[in-house]
């Protein structure tokens, strides 16, 4: 048998984004603000939506001095009114949406025979049903135009049960949002929308950093870093080759699928 021969264009080139469009929720820090990066340095256009409209500009000012087109959006992500018009925004801006990075999301540690009502909903609401009120305000432009790339930020935590911390909670909504990602990956896979996730481990974000000052977080630390094979944390750069590999037509074969960034926390 005669081998297959290579038609694509090269390897690289298909990571390039030039000429698409993006947007990241959650995208004003942290790990957003790294994955919005990413996708303005492969060459897309980038639509920051955060809550915070000030510090979307701030970061979107940080790609416009790369050379890339830009724009901040203010959003509440558990809002279906706010999610459509952060689409709505970036279609005015570019005339379509090509790749939308669902990553708004929040955690907390508390014992679950305390944990109040509303400290259930709010992780529920934020981190599971803000992903998929974004996932179908993203779809109602990609279904259309016969192609899409959403990726959402799971979690390590939606695979096992963290150590020591307590985080029932944060630990459901990302399982909810790993089976979210399959169902919908299946669902949207004929009309030309592929549906993918990121899990990372403990990464160092600015957050995270503030959490480890306090009496209880630094106790963590040491315990985290105990159970991952690697020995350290990740950094938000550590992710942004995960989130150009499925936003860019070298993953389109892809959907459905989960990539973990955990420094082997999860093979032990």
């Amino acid at each position: 048998m005669s081998d297959v021969v290579l038609e694509a264009k090269p390897i690289l080139e298909r990571f390039r984004l030039d000429g698409k469009t993006a947007l990241v929720t959650g995208g004003a820090q942290g790990i957003g603000r790294a994955f919005a990066h990413a996708l303005a340095e492969c060459g897309a256009s980038v639509a920051i939506v955060d809550l915070s409209l000030e510090k979307s500009e701030e970061v979107a000012h940080e790609l416009m001095a790369k050379g890339v087109q830009a724009i901040a959006v203010r959003a509440d992500v558990t809002k279906p009114a706010d999610a459509t018009a952060m689409v709505d925004a970036v279609m005015k801006a570019w005339g379509k949406l090509t790749i939308g990075v669902n990553n708004a999301g929040v955690g907390q540690w508390v014992d679950s025979d305390k944990m109040s009502e509303a400290d259930w909903d709010r992780m529920l609401d934020i981190n599971l049903k803000g992903v998929f009120l974004c996932s179908q305000a993203e779809s109602r432009v990609m279904i259309p135009a016969g192609y899409g790339k959403i990726i959402n930020t799971a979690s390590m935590s939606g695979h096992i049960s963290n150590t020591p911390q307590n985080q029932a909670a944060y630990n459901a909504s990302k399982a909810g949002v790993l089976h979210l990602t399959r169902s919908l990956a299946a669902e949207w896979a004929p009309k030309g929308v592929r549906v993918n996730s990121i899990s990372p481990g403990y990464t160092r974000t600015q957050l995270v950093d503030d959490l480890l000052a306090t009496p209880i977080g630094k106790e963590m630390l040491p315990a985290w870093m105990a159970l991952t094979p690697i020995r350290t944390m990740a950094e938000v750069t550590d992710l942004q080759g995960a989130l150009v590999y499925l936003a860019a037509a070298v993953s389109d074969y892809a959907t459905g699928t989960d990539i973990v960034i955990d420094g082997g926390y999860c093979a032990w």
